[in-house]
């Protein structure tokens, strides 16, 4: 399994908002074709056909986990996971 898959199999189960690292989220965003613009603290993702906008910004090492919870609707809305 691959560190992408790894990453995304974690946020869609939910479990662990909490234990996700902001690192492996911006992977996650970066690696399902998001562009990134950075605001001060703010990291703003933006996709061709995905109407919203996603703002994150990091809680220390860790994503906030109503963040984590705003990119798993997002993935599951949108069917980014291939799914």
């Amino acid at each position: 399994m691959s560190k992408l898959e790894k990453i995304l199999d974690q946020i869609l189960r939910g479990g662990s908002d909490q234990n996700i690292a902001f690192d492996d989220l911006i992977y996650l965003l970066e690696s399902l074709g998001f562009e990134q613009r950075m605001k001060g603290s703010h990291h703003l993702f933006s996709k061709d056909g995905v109407f919203e906008i996603i703002n994150i910004q990091p809680a220390g090492s860790k994503a906030k986990p109503y963040q984590v919870k705003q990119v798993r609707g997002i993935v599951v809305e949108y069917k980014l996971a291939g799914e």
